[in-house]
């Protein structure tokens, strides 16, 4: 038995049409669920991206409580070929790099943050594999 990936993580967020705006409008994530004031759900390539209002979240319901606070990190993978694409578009979008790491073996991860302060990387594809 293996576990074969993250299926989806988790984000909590403020204000849903600020996260909507960042992760739809600048970085090109569909929205695939909503409830308006609780959540929002974007797929990012096989995986979903769960932004929630934690004092939501917290008071669970159909499913059990969650939440969280502070800044989260989370990596998005992308092509060899599309990342300093994506480096463009990030700075394009007036959003900061902070940083740029070579991680070695011609590996390569810029990181910026979201509207909450939640650490974000850009990672080339591959870098983890075996």
């Amino acid at each position: 038995m293996e576990i074969k990936q993250i299926k989806e993580t988790c984000l909590y967020v403020t204000d849903l049409e600020r996260t909507r705006q960042f992760y739809q409008d600048k970085l090109g994530l569909h929205v695939i669920g909503e409830v308006e004031g609780r959540h929002i759900f974007f797929r990012a390539g096989r995986s979903v991206l769960l932004c929630f209002i934690a004092e939501m979240s917290e008071k669970g319901g159909t499913l059990p409580p969650h939440f969280g606070s502070g800044q989260l990190h989370l990596a998005f993978e992308v092509s060899r070929a599309e990342y300093d694409g994506w480096k463009k578009r990030i700075e394009e979008a007036g959003i900061a790099i902070e940083q740029e790491y070579d991680w070695g073996r011609d590996f390569l991860s810029f990181y910026f943050r979201d509207p909450d302060k939640h650490l974000l990387e850009i990672v080339m594809e591959g870098m983890w594999e075996k």
